[in-house]
């Protein structure tokens, strides 16, 4: 890719906002791969994951960020920091809305949060396509104060992606590119595999399993005819451990199952998922498993 560095743009985009508003969706629509995991249910997204936009003018790394939420355990407060981080750095700030739910108390902590970054300020009003006649414009009137724009959007449609990412353009400091314009995210095959591996334990078991449940990649190993991958599932208590692996190893063997087949076609080759389930008690509260986790 050519790319015209005399009038380059590039910069970092810090997508913020309570949990389950849209905040991967709208990553991965606007990346227009999937790279943040996204599921009904709350807290999904753990860590910050970078999503690279390049063309011949411009280069947009957005910073996906965990749900903004109060904390209480030692994974919510490195999640808080991960947001923190995240501001510092941002060239723009994104805060993205539930059309619904907005304003909550939430939103509200979470609009204080950012009313003193310096960096322009976009604010999203997202679902609109689920709001009422008018419900957009008497919500925008909350928000134009403290944003410099407000668009109300769809983000699993992708309507108005488009004016979105023009002004982010025109926001943009002029820059040459950070990362290769090849590169879709500055993170590890790994890391996307562990993730897609906690995005289809998720989507398979109710409340009590995902959210103290982990992955850890093991082995990655890439051959001419296959990927072959073994990961550990850590979670906390004995019980969850029965109810993750199912009667016969069914529950285990259906998460195996749906991550080979989506990795099977983003990776355009065989690959095979070995997965173990560990017990490692209160791993969310413990400094230790959460830096061997890689937080």
């Amino acid at each position: 890719m050519e790319i015209d560095l005399k009038n380059y743009k590039s910069g970092y985009v810090a997508i913020i906002g309570k949990p389950n508003v849209g905040k991967s969706t709208l990553l991965n629509s606007l990346i227009g791969e999937k790279l943040s995991i996204t599921t009904p249910k709350p807290q999904t997204t753990r860590q910050s994951i970078k999503g690279i936009y390049s063309d011949k003018h411009r280069q947009i790394i957005f910073v996906d960020t965990p749900g903004f939420v109060e904390p209480r355990y030692e994974l919510h407060t490195r999640m808080r920091n991960i947001i923190s981080d995240s501001l510092k750095d941002a060239d723009i700030v994104i805060f993205i809305s539930d059309i619904k739910g907005f304003p909550s108390e939430y939103d509200q902590a979470v609009m204080e949060r950012i009313v003193n970054v310096r960096a322009p300020k976009i604010a999203i009003i997202n679902k609109i396509d689920l709001a009422d006649e008018g419900e957009f414009e008497t919500k925008k009137k909350l928000l134009v104060d403290n944003f410099d724009k407000v668009i109300g959007m769809s983000a699993i449609r992708g309507s108005h992606n488009h004016q979105l990412m023009n002004y982010i353009t025109e926001k943009l400091p002029l820059s040459p590119p950070f990362y290769d314009p090849e590169n879709l995210s500055d993170l590890p095959m790994r890391f996307f595999v562990q993730e897609l591996i906690r995005e289809k334990i998720f989507l398979q078991y109710s409340k009590e399993i995902p959210y103290s449940a982990a992955v850890l990649i093991d082995r990655y190993e890439e051959r001419p005819d296959v990927t072959d991958i073994s990961a550990t599932i850590w979670i906390e208590r004995e019980s969850q451990k029965r109810i993750l692996i199912g009667t016969g190893g069914i529950g285990l063997r259906r998460i195996r199952e749906a991550v080979e087949r989506e990795l099977t076609l983003s990776l355009e080759g065989r690959v095979l998922i070995h997965l173990w389930v560990k017990v490692k008690k209160d791993w969310r509260k413990s400094n230790l498993y959460l830096k061997e986790l890689g937080f």
